[in-house]
């Protein structure tokens, strides 16, 4: 995945893989030994990242082929336009390279083709050095296994305007820590405000349902879930913050930036973010930036949603040991930390995060931003279901939006987002 402007933040916004290599199965092939001698050529496929990074993939690979004589790894860089669609065609012409760059949604259609190595038999002895949650988000419900190895996480705090708390006669200091006390929160900043301020600029993603406490899917990962109860609580709870005026208006059809530019401009009080934005406050917003306050994000589960991406190894590679070794080479702690340090994302292996680098204060709301984002990664989990394709979440705001303009019920609404991504979910 790129890393642009708002680190990983596009991670959020999963592609669709339509793999026309569906049913192929993972006969054909490579082996899923990977303890035998380590040599052979393969390829390594980022996603978008030569640009900015050449230099340090460059390192990686000159330090692998030095560890392993014998070993020689071709990078291949894929622009972000069209990722998913070159993954599909390489998976149905027998092109995939051997070590892949790819997000969980990406990798559950290539894992039900049989083209991703499970890592519990071929790595599992990996596995320890990795987060609990990270190491989880390339398991596909309804199989066993995991298809790929965690590379960089991300998440991000809650920014909110201080001086619109004050003005809405809210205590700048005690931001919202519950949903009971957002809402509560919001309803007031409208009031207050005369509908001039919203307090959120987004309507509820699968992510949001997720950190509310909602259960998405059925046990088997046959089934999504989350029309139940909690689900129509949550999405009653944005109808009366939509009338009221204390969801933005055009929340219906915000986009990242556009919600960022409300935030700016103080139309809206509350706002998801990353240690980047600082940045841009700093200089495009003066005001707001000596105004900024930064908290954590809400959840009912005790779990912030994390994104995370991945590196998988296509199960017919003719070098498995090589590809497993480079896999994991890439992802280990010394590789991950030194990818961090160049660009504001996380690593996602065990004790990394308990670096001096994301536990100690230097007075700088940069680094406050990122030693709160480690901290709250050490216990994240990827909320969205790696089957929940960009058509499913399509499907998810539309009825999202109508619920909000009062065409269906909130029940209605999440019944019927819940029987297309079903449909979907059986044509997968």
């Amino acid at each position: 995945m790129p890393i642009p402007r708002r680190a990983l933040a596009a991670a959020a916004v999963a592609l669709v893989l339509p793999l026309s290599a569906c049913g192929s199965g993972g006969d054909a092939g490579g082996s899923t030994d990977a303890s035998g001698k380590v040599e052979g050529d393969i390829t390594f496929q980022t996603w978008n990242l030569r640009a900015n990074f050449k230099s340090y993939f460059d390192g990686v690979i000159a330090d692998f082929e030095k560890k392993y004589p014998g070993t020689h790894v071709k990078w291949i860089d894929q622009p972000a336009e069209g990722y998913a669609d070159k993954l599909s065609a390489d998976a149905g012409g027998g092109t995939l390279p051997d070590v892949v760059n790819v997000s969980p949604d990406l990798v559950a259609p290539l894992a039900k083709a049989g083209l991703a190595l499970d890592l519990d038999k071929a790595a599992g002895k990996y596995k320890p050095e990795y987060l609990d949650g990270a190491w989880a988000s390339h398991q596909v419900l309804g199989m066993s296994g995991t298809y790929a190895f965690p590379w960089y996480l991300n998440t991000g705090p809650l920014f909110y305007n201080k001086a619109l708390f004050t003005k809405a006669g809210l205590n700048p200091d005690q931001p919202p820590k519950t949903y009971d006390e957002l809402f509560a929160d919001a309803l007031q900043m409208a009031k207050k405000s005369g509908g001039k301020v919203a307090t959120l600029a987004n309507v509820p993603t699968i992510e949001d349902f997720g950190r509310y406490g909602v259960s998405l899917m059925n046990k088997q990962g046959t089934a999504f879930a989350f029309n139940d109860a909690k689900g129509v609580e949550l999405l009653t709870k944005y109808k009366e913050l939509y009338d009221a005026k204390a969801l933005d208006p055009q929340a219906l059809t915000a986009t990242p930036e556009s919600s960022g530019k409300k935030f700016l401009t103080g139309a809206v009080a509350m706002n998801p973010g990353s240690a980047l934005d600082l940045d841009n406050f700093k200089k495009n917003a003066p005001s707001l930036y000596k105004n900024i306050g930064i908290t954590d994000q809400i959840t009912s589960t005790g779990h912030v949603n994390m994104y995370v991406m991945g590196v998988m190894v296509n199960s017919r590679t003719k070098h498995t040991p090589a590809a497993v070794a480079f896999a994991h080479f890439v992802t280990d702690a010394q590789n991950q930390m030194s990818f961090a340090k160049k660009v504001a994302i996380f690593p996602s292996t065990a004790g990394s995060l308990n670096d001096p680098y994301f536990t100690k204060e230097d007075g700088t709301d940069e680094t406050r931003v990122r030693i709160a984002a480690a901290k709250s990664l050490k216990g994240a989990v990827n909320y969205t279901p790696v089957l929940f394709s960009d058509q499913m979440k399509t499907a998810l705001r539309n009825e999202v939006a109508k619920a909000l303009q009062g065409k269906e019920s909130p029940k209605q609404a999440l019944d019927n987002a819940v029987n297309a991504a079903d449909r979907l979910l059986q044509q997968g």
